[in-house]
């Protein structure tokens, strides 16, 4: 089949962009569509569009929305490379970057120079997100100053603010109903944070896996991904999402395994020297079951809104100064910023760049019966 595609960048992560009319009418077939379009599960996903990383493995279905609390609906998919599955659990916040620009272009939204706000109900997490995107002669604005980790050059920046984003996938901030866990591993027992604020995320400090914190991506031997996986599974069979010798395949995504440090001097994957005065916390995250080349977006605000809370491992480590937070990770450093309403967190806003990349078709090996058949 032939099927209308984009292929878009949105933040440090890239995916195919569908209109939901577009899509298998029967979304029992979602999943198999999508492994059909990506070439998975194959390692090179030589036979389809994927890029062989679990970055730019993913997916958004965009759909124009009825109600008057928001213009679009979105939902993300995780395409695994070297398994049959799609994870439809949690957001991917460099993804979300792109649905704002793509609905504009698309004709989805109005575009309303100089500023088109959008907003997104995420599917995934029932959760809001705004997006603010530079239009210019009626069009998506590209090019711009705005530089971030992880991306070369620059471009015009896109604004998302996540609101009242508690409970995304769990429908509580502490899944386990504790702000600290102890997770015992075959070798040793381990405090945790298990936080879900636009994603679930299971924090650990880094000297308690035997790890100093400024770790790139490289530097992660095969021993030691087993071990982070290993507490990340016990974490998802504590969330409910899976039994923990199943969660690797059953639930790949969520929660996500994040890796946090007090502030130090390091070199990012670009040669850059980065000083412990320049940041809050050190993070790394896992994306996968591989190491994170830079930060996931919705990572970024479940530290964020993790390092507030009282009681949990991230805010017995971060001296907050103000409304933003500094968070270092293998590719440079990303900042987030609060939005108080009367002493709690409203919202939490960061700033990425998207671009399309690329607008066709996309053909599949199978058929498929869409919601709106194609000419």
């Amino acid at each position: 089949m032939k099927i209308p595609v984009v292929l878009m960048r949105g933040g440090t992560s890239k995916g195919v962009f569908f209109n939901y009319e577009h899509m298998p009418s029967d979304p029992s077939q979602w999943e198999a569509f999508l492994l059909d379009v990506m070439g998975s599960p194959d390692h090179r996903q030589i036979d389809g569009l994927g890029g062989a990383n679990s970055l730019t493995s993913k997916a958004a279905i965009i759909k124009k929305s009825d109600s008057k609390d928001y213009e679009v609906e979105y939902t993300f998919a995780q395409i695994s490379i070297d398994n049959q599955m799609v994870d439809f659990k949690g957001n991917c916040g460099n993804i979300s970057s792109g649905v704002g620009p793509y609905a504009i272009e698309q004709g989805l939204v109005p575009a309303i120079e100089p500023v088109t706000t959008v907003r997104i109900f995420n599917k995934n997490t029932r959760k809001l997100i705004t997006a603010e995107v530079e239009v210019e002669n009626g069009q998506v604005k590209t090019e711009g100053s705005c530089s971030i980790p992880g991306v070369p050059g620059t471009g015009s920046p896109v604004y998302l603010s996540f609101n009242r984003a508690e409970g995304a996938v769990t429908g509580k901030l502490f899944p386990t109903g504790n702000p600290i866990d102890m997770i015992k591993t075959k070798d040793r027992l381990i405090p945790v944070s298990i936080i879900d604020v636009a994603n679930p995320l299971v924090f650990v400090r880094a000297h308690d896996i035997g790890l100093i914190g400024s770790e790139l991506p490289a530097d992660f031997s095969q021993e030691k991904l087993k071990e982070l996986e290993e507490i990340r599974a016990i974490a998802a069979e504590m969330c409910q999402f899976s039994d923990r010798k199943a969660a690797t395949i059953k639930s790949p995504a969520v929660p996500k395994m994040t890796i946090i440090a007090p502030p130090m001097n390091y070199v990012d994957v670009t040669g850059t020297e980065r000083k412990a005065e320049d940041m809050d916390l050190v993070i790394r995250m896992m994306s996968m079951q591989k190491p994170h080349q830079a930060l996931a977006i919705t990572g970024a605000i479940c530290t964020t809104a993790g390092a507030y809370l009282e009681d949990t491992i991230l805010s017995e480590m971060v001296n907050i100064r103000n409304e933003i937070l500094r968070l270092a990770h293998p590719a440079g450093i990303m900042e987030t910023k609060v939005d108080f309403l009367a002493g709690h967190i409203r919202a939490i806003k960061v700033v990425r760049t998207a671009r399309i990349i690329l607008e066709g078709y996309v053909y599949t090996k199978r058929n498929y019966e869409l919601f709106h058949q194609l000419a």
